[in-house]
């Protein structure tokens, strides 16, 4: 676990390195939400792909890099592409931008994904606020020997999405005209997508939409002591509620439609975090 400390801290350096910019705000964009930099004054970009031991994304759409910069004059990291524990990379090598961004200095974090719809009440072109989640379907980023310098070894998660955030999301929607669903966000490894009978096990245990991210991140951010909100973009109808293949590319053409939506609901949640403290 040394190791892992000394990756991150190797990976903070080498960031330092090209700039001293000191965020508030995390970001994570999901499937969607690619292009969303154009809202942001961008002073420095960090390829991934140039960090010593940083993983790299590898899925379409998935650009892979960090965007350091101001929305509406808030400082902010913006993770252009997140890696996937599908993509083969361990559970603490998916967190391990997540923590980068925490000792750069962000204190909150904005966590959006695309995901298939379980609740029979939502519709494609959604727009969820996660306000709890399931985790068990895939391993803990925590699990192993505690990094005692991030957070203790049994860290309280009966609060993982900030109550403060959450009913910033909600004022942010309503002030916006912007419908926004609620509900609990499951993780799944991927990258397969779930049969009909696990979708059907899945609302039985009270799951709202389900996707393959996400989850694991907000763990590691609550361990750290960040704040958490998360969004979801209901893309698509879960395995076996509509009588239709499920494919990326639907994916991705449902998220264009709702991005514009999408793009104003994260710049509004993003500029009231300031306002909130």
């Amino acid at each position: 676990m040394d190791r892992m400390s000394d990756r991150l801290k190797h990976c903070v350096e080498q960031i330092r390195e090209r700039t001293d910019f000191q965020p508030e705000v995390a970001v994570v964009l999901g499937s969607g939400l690619g292009e969303y930099a154009r809202n942001m004054d961008t002073v420095c970009e960090v390829p991934y792909s140039e960090l010593d031991g940083f993983p790299v994304s590898t899925v379409e759409g998935h650009d892979g890099r960090f965007l350091f910069g101001y929305v509406n004059q808030v400082p902010v990291v913006l993770m252009k592409g997140r890696v996937h524990y599908y993509e083969g990379y361990e559970m603490q090598e998916v967190v391990l931008p997540i923590r980068v961004m925490g000792l750069l200095g962000a204190k909150d974090l904005l966590l959006t994904n695309a995901a298939g719809g379980i609740c029979l009440d939502f519709q494609p072109g959604d727009l969820m606020l996660i306000t709890d989640h399931i985790s068990t379907a895939v391993p803990s980023p925590l699990r192993g020997p505690n990094l005692d310098e991030l957070g203790v070894r049994f860290p309280d998660m009966s609060h993982v999405y900030d109550t403060k955030l959450c009913e910033l999301a909600r004022n942010q929607a309503r002030e916006l005209d912007i419908s926004l669903r609620e509900g609990v966000y499951i993780q799944c490894p991927g990258p397969a997508y779930e049969t009909p009978a696990e979708i059907r096990m899945m609302r039985t245990l009270g799951a709202d939409a389900a996707g393959m991210s996400t989850v694991c991140e907000a763990i590691a951010a609550r361990h750290m002591g960040m704040r958490v909100c998360g969004i979801s973009c209901i893309t698509n109808m879960a395995a076996g509620i509509q009588n239709q293949p499920l494919s990326h590319e639907e994916v991705q053409e449902t998220a264009d439609k709702v991005k514009d939506s999408f793009e104003k609901l994260v710049t509004g949640i993003v500029s009231s975090m300031r306002k909130e403290k």
